[in-house]
C-alpha cells in the first residue's frame, strides 16, 4: 500500500486527537509508521482518539500549533520523515462567535510550521491539509480546480484561503527549489464524514447524538446538495500526495483536490434519510425536523474538479455512496451498541476499504 513508503518512517500528524487526525494516525500505525502527534486539547467528549486508546501507541503532545518554539521543539527533536498538517479550527459555526481563534489557529498555526519546516536539517516530506473552503466560491456547478482563486465569505472560508495564500508565499520564498531538503505541498477536501466524528454543528454527528437516543435532529437545509465522502477518501489522497512527494519532484509546491465521483452529490435529506435506515425510525421522515433557524451563510453547492490528482498522482475515489453510507452508519452504530472494541471496527474498516481499492486495481493502492 502506497509502496510501502511510510513503512519504519518517522511521521508527525499535527490535529492527531481530531476526527481525522485519529483516522490517519490509526492508518499510519497499519503501514507500519511510528507517530508522532501534536494537538491542543482532545476536542470532543465522546472522543474517537480515546475510545481508541491511541495515547499509549504514538508519541502523544499536547501543544498549539500557535506555539513557535513549542512546535519548534517538538519538530525538531522527532525528526520526522514525513508531516501531515491537519491541525485548524475546523467548525464554521465556531469561526462566528469566536473569528480571531479561527484565523489564529488557521492562518498562524499553519505559518508557524512552515517556519519551523525551512529551518530542519534533514530532509523532510510534508502535506499541509487546507479545505475546499479555500475557494472563492460563487456556486457554480462545475468543480473548483487548483487553479481557480481562493477567498471566502466567511471567516472559516477566508482562513482557509489565506492559509493558502500563506504556503505559496512560503513556498515561493523559502522551498522553491525542488531538489531542497523539504518537499511541500497542500490537500484540499470538504463534506468529510465518517465514524468517530462528534464535532459541534456537523450534520452526521448531531444525527448521531440525536438517533442514538431516539430523538429527532434539526437540520438547517435539507435541499443543500454536496460531494459526500468518507474520510477515509481524502486521508487516501493525502497519503498518495506524501508518496507523490517522494517519488516525484514535480509535486514539490503544488495544490490537489480530493473528492469523490461526481455521481456522490446528494442532498442534506437524502443523506439523513440513507444514515436513518440504520435505526429505529418507523419513516425517514421522524430522523429530522426542517428549522428556520439559519444563523450563519451556507453554500448551496460547492464540488471539486479532482483531475490533476488522477492525472499526476493516479489517485481517484474509492467507494460508491452506499459503501460511503455503510461505512459511516455501521461504526456508529456499533459503537451505541456498545462495542467495547472500536479500534479492532476502526482497523476492520481501513482494511475493507483498501479491500474495496485493490479489487477495484486503483493504482494508488499498490
Amino acid at each position: 500500500m502506497f509502496n510501502n513508503v511510510y513503512r519504519g518512517k518517522r511521521v508527525l500528524v499535527t490535529g492527531h486527537t481530531g476526527f481525522k487526525g485519529t483516522w490517519l494516525t490509526t492508518w499510519l500505525l497499519d503501514l507500519g509508521a511510528e507517530v508522532c502527534g501534536i494537538s491542543i486539547d482532545i476536542p470532543t467528549s465522546p472522543s474517537m482518539f480515546e475510545e481508541l486508546g491511541l495515547e499509549s501507541r504514538i508519541e502523544h503532545h499536547i501543544a498549539d500549533v500557535r506555539s513557535l518554539n513549542t512546535l519548534s521543539d517538538i519538530v525538531i527533536n522527532y525528526k520526522p520523515d514525513f508531516v501531515f498538517h491537519l491541525a485548524a479550527q475546523p467548525i464554521v459555526s465556531l469561526s462566528y462567535s469566536d473569528p480571531l481563534e479561527t484565523i489564529s489557529t488557521n492562518v498562524m498555526g499553519t505559518a508557524n510550521l512552515l517556519e519551523v519546516l525551512r529551518k530542519l536539517d534533514d530532509e523532510c516530506y510534508a502535506v499541509i491539509i487546507t479545505s475546499d473552503k479555500c475557494y472563492e466560491n460563487v456556486e457554480w456547478v462545475w468543480g473548483y480546480k487548483e487553479t481557480d482563486a481562493v477567498g471566502g465569505r466567511d471567516i472559516y472560508s477566508g482562513s482557509k484561503g489565506a492559509a493558502e495564500v500563506i504556503f505559496h508565499a512560503y513556498q515561493q520564498s523559502f522551498f522553491k527549489k525542488s531538489d531542497g531538503k523539504v518537499r511541500l505541498a497542500t490537500g484540499r477536501a470538504g463534506n468529510v464524514i465518517g465514524g468517530g466524528d462528534w464535532a459541534a454543528d456537523r450534520i452526521v454527528a448531531d444525527c448521531m447524538r440525536a438517533w442514538s437516543n431516539s430523538e429527532s435532529v434539526e437540520i438547517r437545509c435539507p435541499e443543500a446538495t454536496r460531494p459526500w465522502q468518507h474520510v477515509l477518501e481524502p486521508l487516501s489522497g493525502y497519503l498518495a500526495l506524501g508518496q507523490g512527494l517522494v517519488d516525484n519532484a514535480n509535486n514539490h509546491g503544488e495544490q490537489y483536490n480530493f473528492g469523490p465521483r461526481s455521481e456522490q452529490n446528494h442532498t442534506v435529506k437524502d443523506l439523513l434519510s440513507d444514515l436513518s435506515e440504520y435505526w429505529t425510525f418507523d419513516k425517514s421522515d421522524d430522523a429530522y425536523i426542517v428549522t428556520d433557524n439559519i444563523p450563519f451563510h451556507e453554500a448551496g453547492l460547492l464540488k471539486l474538479n479532482c483531475d490533476k490528482a488522477l492525472f499526476n498522482l493516479k489517485w481517484e475515489a474509492n467507494l460508491n455512496y452506499k459503501e460511503c453510507i455503510k461505512f459511516v452508519s455501521e461504526w456508529y452504530y456499533s459503537f451505541y451498541q456498545g462495542q467495547s472494541d472500536m479500534m479492532k471496527i476502526t482497523r476492520t474498516q481501513i482494511q475493507e476499504y483498501q479491500n474495496i481499492a485493490k479489487q477495484k486495481e486503483l493504482v494508488w493502492c499498490k
